[in-house]
Parts: structure tokens; sequence; C-alpha cells
């Protein structure tokens, strides 16, 4: 029996955890999106999780995960709504819900072209885009001779402050899971010096390479050839669209255009940190 608009207005938003994981990979399936298990293990272990339960005593009706990075930043990924209960604006009362919850922190997002008017309505502004990109790597076009190995627990905290470094901002509760979230973690060095880092983490059928920090295209494109090479599995990332001699590469080398999302900030006239070396993030949670 469908509830009342009145009704679904009173029903309770409350934190998520780590016990809320299929039900919010069954809301990820219920929008056609992947399942994406193993992200939503690490987003609601990392991040804060928000979502209505539905009424009917079976998972949720909406839910979002927003991941901090302290004061300067937060990020809102995953923001879903069930389709029985979508264009009723339980959506946007959860967002509302969430802003209120940042108070006066700054807050990102991933948007799809579905998502973006409510993100306008909300405060957010566009200050960029990423490209999805997916597919099998073909090697067609080789990757720079850039030394690339594989990182070792000796790297962790050269990592970590390479990623503060470029990020702006402290990650380490999210980067320090990296060796257990991914199949796959490689750095570039020179000279003794990392300078780059990337990882290749499962999900569904693919690997998704992020994050990647290089000081360069030709470190970024050596780090996705290093991991490419590791998996049989198609690649896929979320590439920033200024990065566009990266963008052609990947093509060249067999990863099609999936996916445009607009990249979108509150409160903040765009990002910190140095977007030239910043190619791919963790985990795109658009909604």
């Amino acid at each position: 029996m469908p509830i009342s608009p009145s009704s679904l207005a009173q029903l309770p938003i409350r934190r998520l955890t780590v016990e809320d994981l299929l039900a919010c990979a069954d809301l990820s399936e219920n929008r056609g999106w992947p399942r994406e298990e193993h992200k939503w293990g690490l987003l609601l272990a990392a991040g804060t999780g928000y979502g209505i339960d539905d009424p009917s005593g079976t998972g949720l009706i909406t839910c979002c995960v927003v991941t901090s990075y302290g004061p300067g930043l937060a990020a809102i990924g995953m923001v879903l709504v069930a389709e029985q209960y979508a264009r009723q604006g339980v959506g946007r009362r959860l967002m509302e819900h969430v802003l209120a919850e940042a108070g006066d922190t700054p807050l990102t997002l991933h948007a799809t072209p579905n998502g973006q008017p409510l993100y306008d309505q909300l405060g957010f502004t566009e200050t960029g885009r990423a490209e999805m990109v997916r597919g099998l790597f073909t090697f067609t076009t080789p990757a720079p001779a850039v030394p690339v190995r594989p990182a070792t627990a000796e790297d962790l905290q050269a990592i970590l402050r390479l990623d503060r470094e470029v990020f702006g901002l402290d990650r380490t509760h999210v980067i320090t899971r990296l060796p257990a979230f991914a199949d796959h973690l490689r750095v570039a060095e020179e000279d003794g010096r990392i300078t780059g880092f990337a990882a290749a983490w499962p999900n569904m059928d693919t690997h998704v390479v992020g994050p990647l920090i290089a000081r360069d295209p030709a470190t970024a494109q050596a780090l996705i050839a290093s991991l490419a090479a590791a998996t049989d599995r198609p690649l896929r990332t979320d590439i920033d669209v200024r990065h566009a001699a990266l963008l052609s590469w990947v093509k060249e080398n067999g990863l099609d255009p999936i996916a445009s999302n607009a990249v979108m900030v509150r409160s903040l006239p765009g990002l910190p940190g140095d977007w030239r070396r910043r190619f791919a993030p963790l985990t795109v949670a658009a909604g």
C-alpha cells in the first residue's frame, strides 16, 4: 500500500553502519546501479551513512554516505532513492538533513545529470567535470618508462605525505585502508623519492583505478599501465577532464567513455589541493 507524502515526511533519518551494507547494495541494484558491495564496505567504515528505513520493514528507501576530511571538506556520495519513492521529496529531505549535519563544513560531490538540478538548488556549484572510462586495457600506446613498483608497508608514510600535499587535506583514515581494500597498490619512484601512487580495487567485474596521484601525466600513465598488467579484468576510472592527454591515452588503450559527471562544491570556490597532480579519486560516488 502506498505511503502518503505526509507520512513519508515523518519517517526518521538514521545513521547507517556496516551492518546496513547489503541494504545499501540492494538499493543500488533497485536503481540500476551495480551492487558495489566492496565499495559500500569501505564507505560505511570510513564515512558516515544516512538513510531512511522502508516502512514495509525491508531495506532502505534512501541513503547516502558522507566522508569527512576534517573541518575543511566532506564528500557526499551514493545518494540513492528507491524507484517507488522517487520524485516525492525523499532525496531532497535526506540532502537537507546532511547539509544541516555538516554545518559550516564545505561539501563536494560528483553529480549525475539527474541529480544535478537538486544540488544546484541546494547551493552547490559546478567547478569541473570527470569522465568515467571503462574497458580492457590494450597496451596499444606504451606508457613512458617511469619506474613503478608494488608498494610496501614501508611506503605508507611517504604515500600519506604525498596524498596530503596533493589532496590538500588529511585522508589518513581512508588511505590507510588501501592495502586491505585494493588488490594492487603501486608507487612511482625516482632517486628514492615517491613521485606518485595508485591503487586498483575490485568492483563487480572490473578493477577500479583510484586514487591516482602523480607528479605528471607520464607518471600517471606508468602507474595505470603497471596496474593494468596486474589484472585480466577491465579497468574503470574517473579522470578530471582537464587531464586531456591522459584521457586520450587511456582511450587509445581500449577504455571507452561511459559517463560524465559534474564535480560540485558548496561553500568553497573550488576543491583544495593541486588538481594538476590529482588524476583520479579514491572512489566516485555520484548521485
